[in-house]
């Protein structure tokens, strides 16, 4: 008996309906992959919003874009008032969450990943040392004598989206080892730009300003020793902690890091735990099926799922479900209003000669494109020769060079850097920032077809 062809198969209909899900379960992303996929489209994103902020600032809009990062915005409550511009907000309040996405992203690389294992962290700890007093060394020789010698902790910094989209452009060329180095080394670099910001680039100390930050801080050691896992605490007395730092001279965005340091990294439930658990749900869920019935009408199955989901975040730890959370509006949103922010540098071109010789432009590009690929790659090769560090798996030094010039993008923690180093000065910041720009055009370009050259196409 034929089949009417206007009739609907219900078996191809389930079919159809199941796939999408089927896709979602298909493949199993590990945690390092996700990060990886979010910061090369983080990176293409940060780029287009840098391309974009230049040409504002070299067209009619330039003052209309100034405008609107000076206006100024208050926050009050009762007789309290907060005011900051508009790129005061972002460069210290925003930001204060990309500090908190990194320190989530340091702790959990000392406690779990490639820095946890001292035998495999030791090359890339090396290496990132030497990418930072090397080209901060460079800087100073370039303008030693000068006064604009403040600005040394500009090149120290890498941009990890940047530097990893940069790699992965180069596909399985190379192997996936030297991408975790070069991650490796970037969260070790951002630890190290941290602490030259707290120690180096610091106002006036308000005394009890800073008790008040360190008692905060106290109350979230106490949230974590106590066993607090909901967020929410830790966000509220995060912001007290930010504001406390804020009137204390201490740059306000370190509360981010702070926080994120406090955040629990252990499960509620184990893993053997969890899975008992779920296989249990699942059969209720299986009983609790009845056919033809949405689920919006099935009380129990509703249920069992709401019970699995907060299982779900109980075997998951704190740290990895806020690291995970955060990064994607850390990635999409805040760092690209960064760079719309503060990558906006009127170029004249009539002058560029001049630009580019100025001091601090040159000891921005060459601490940047070479005192980083010195520093990362004589350091990485003392190490290997005295035996204290060894390559990754499946690498060749030429490649660990390719690195030393990626690690030379340094665009947002350098840029977020010279807005310190440089308060006030507005001719220097500008080198400093064309500096910036040219030196990561020039060790992505570099670096890109370095890695290229040496490292071999897969068959």
């Amino acid at each position: 008996m034929s089949q009417d062809p206007n009739q609907k198969d219900p078996n191809k209909i389930q079919e159809l309906e199941d796939a999408p899900l089927e896709k979602v379960f298909d493949k199993i992303v590990s945690p390092f992959e996700q990060f990886i996929h979010d910061e090369t489209a983080s990176g293409l994103l940060l780029m287009a919003c840098a391309v974009v902020a230049l040409i504002v600032a070299n067209t009619a809009l330039y003052h209309s874009y100034e405008h609107l990062l000076h206006t100024n915005v208050s926050l009050s409550f009762g007789d309290w008032t907060l005011e900051k511009t508009l790129h005061h907000w972002i460069n210290d309040g925003l930001m204060a969450l990309f500090f908190f996405v990194v320190g989530l992203e340091i702790k959990r690389e000392v406690l779990v990943g490639e820095l946890s294992d001292p035998k495999a962290a030791s090359l890339p700890i090396i290496a990132a040392i030497g990418g930072m007093l090397v080209p901060a060394l460079f800087y100073m020789g370039m303008n030693a004598g000068d006064g604009e010698m403040s600005g040394w902790g500009i090149p120290m910094a890498t941009d990890i989206a940047f530097a990893v989209g940069v790699m992965v452009l180069l596909g399985s060329r190379v192997p996936k080892t030297l991408l975790t180095f070069l991650v490796a080394l970037a969260i070790v670099d951002d630890l190290g730009a941290v602490i030259v910001i707290a120690l180096f680039y610091t106002e006036q100390i308000v005394l009890d300003a800073l008790i008040a930050a360190v008692l905060l801080l106290c109350v979230l050691i106490f949230f974590n020793r106590a066993g607090v896992r909901h967020p929410a605490p830790y966000f509220i007395v995060g912001l007290l902690l930010w504001l406390a730092m804020l009137k204390s001279g201490v740059h306000a965005t370190l509360a981010g890091v702070i926080t994120a340091l406090t955040i629990p990294a252990s499960p509620k439930y184990e893993p053997t735990s969890f899975s008992n658990l779920v296989r249990k749900l699942m059969d209720k869920f299986d009983k609790s099926y009845r056919p033809g019935e949405s689920i919006m009408r099935n009380d129990d199955q509703r249920s069992i799922l709401q019970t699995l989901e907060n299982g779900v975040h109980l075997v998951e730890t704190p740290l990895q479900r806020l690291e995970h959370s955060m990064h994607v509006w850390v990635a999409f949103l805040i760092i690209p209003i960064f760079a719309l922010a503060n990558a906006g540098i009127p170029i004249e071109f009539a002058k560029i000669g001049e630009s580019l010789t100025h001091p601090v432009t040159l000891g921005v590009i060459v601490g940047l494109v070479f005192g980083k690929l010195v520093g990362i790659a004589g350091f990485s090769w003392i190490a290997i020769k005295m035996g204290v560090g060894a390559l990754p798996e499946g690498t060749n030094f030429n490649q660990i060079i390719g690195v030393g010039f990626l690690a030379g993008i340094g665009f947002t923690m350098s840029i977020f850097i010279a807005e310190l180093a440089f308060v006030g000065q507005a001719e220097n910041l500008l080198m400093a920032k064309t500096g910036i720009l040219f030196a990561s055009l020039f060790a992505g370009i570099i670096g890109y077809i370095w890695l290229l050259k040496s490292s071999p196409k897969k068959a």
